[in-house]
């Protein structure tokens, strides 16, 4: 039997594993994401008041999305979160665990509330495939059938994120036989592979480089239930829900492919013709695709959107090539 090839061996070879209605199962090691656990008595009060996600309704064995932001309501983060016995998990770009987890840490005060970066504590594992739940059955007795459902099972939880992708989250001491076995079953991809998932589903992940630059609705948190407009305050809510009352919101986050030599990185600004010198937004994710260039989540003005002409780097930049997302955008 041929020995399946590592991640490296091949760039494009595997990417398939990403597209929708492949058959072929694959799975991914997941080091670019990280882990904050919050504990205590008033975890849930605490993070209630301080994120823009309906954190009150979030019963154990479920997640959602969500942003960390600042009182001007511009994202610091953004996230998904689920309870477990501990408490709630946090997972977010490991680059910004620390520097989040310290600055909740401040607001923590009197209340019984523990908030610590436990990254290292765990491997994160993604499965994808058109089918990757009848697959891991021999692996796991309980598989999570709905989106954003969780099952855990001797210290290890299956995330089910959409149809054909699920998370494993396992105690960094298991990691090495879970490893084994998903590597007997599934041939390995590269984390990019699972970062164009997530791009292709439309869920954006605020990373350094884009810290302070979008208000949930622009990055559709909103679109995602990312951003609860029921519930109380929590910093930059006055901003966020006066966007989503008044409709003033003039930017939103778009699918596209470019091509070219240069690598799309967050940050980078895009320019149309009715901004002319003045960037018309920013890339918000990017990862390279197997039809050529890279996919991108990208933010800017709806009207440049509108326009069909929008470049990157440059006004005489690459054009981008817009895709359809997988939820509806509002009109």
């Amino acid at each position: 039997m041929a020995t399946a090839p590592t991640a490296t061996d091949a760039p494009n070879a595997e990417f398939p594993a990403t597209q929708s209605g492949i058959a072929d199962t694959r799975f991914a090691n997941l080091p670019q994401f990280g882990l904050i656990n919050f504990s205590g008595a008033d975890a849930q009060l605490f993070l209630h008041g301080q994120l823009s996600c309906d954190v009150n309704g979030l019963q154990s064995g479920r997640a959602q999305y969500g942003s960390y932001n600042t009182p001007k309501g511009r994202m610091l983060a953004s996230f998904l979160l689920w309870r477990d016995d501990t408490g709630y998990l946090m997972q977010l770009p490991r680059a910004l665990c620390e520097s989040i987890c310290r600055r909740l840490s401040m607001y923590i005060l009197r209340s019984k509330v523990n908030a610590r970066d436990v990254s290292n504590d765990f491997r994160i594992f993604g499965v994808a495939g058109a089918n990757p739940g009848a697959l891991l059955q021999s692996m796991f007795t309980a598989i999570p059938s709905t989106p954003l459902s969780i099952t855990t099972i001797r210290e290890v939880s299956l995330l089910r994120l959409d149809a054909t992708r699920l998370q494993i989250i396992a105690p960094t001491r298991r990691a090495s036989e879970l490893q084994t076995a998903l590597g007997k079953e599934f041939a390995p991809v590269s984390p990019a592979a699972w970062d164009l998932t997530n791009i292709h589903a439309g869920i954006p992940f605020v990373v350094p480089a884009t810290q302070d630059q979008f208000v949930p609705q622009m990055a559709n948190l909103d679109l995602i239930d990312g951003v609860s407009f029921s519930k109380g305050c929590y910093p930059g809510q006055e901003i966020v829900a006066r966007m989503h009352y008044l409709g003033k919101l003039k930017q939103r986050m778009y699918l596209a492919n470019i091509t070219g030599d240069e690598v799309p990185q967050p940050g980078d600004k895009l320019y149309s013709a009715d901004t002319g010198d003045q960037a018309t937004g920013m890339i918000v994710n990017a990862a390279p695709t197997p039809g050529g260039g890279h996919d991108v989540l990208a933010v800017m003005h709806i009207t440049s959107f509108q326009g069909g002409d929008v470049r990157f780097k440059s006004p005489g930049g690459p054009a981008l090539k817009f895709l359809p997302l997988p939820y509806k955008m509002p009109s």
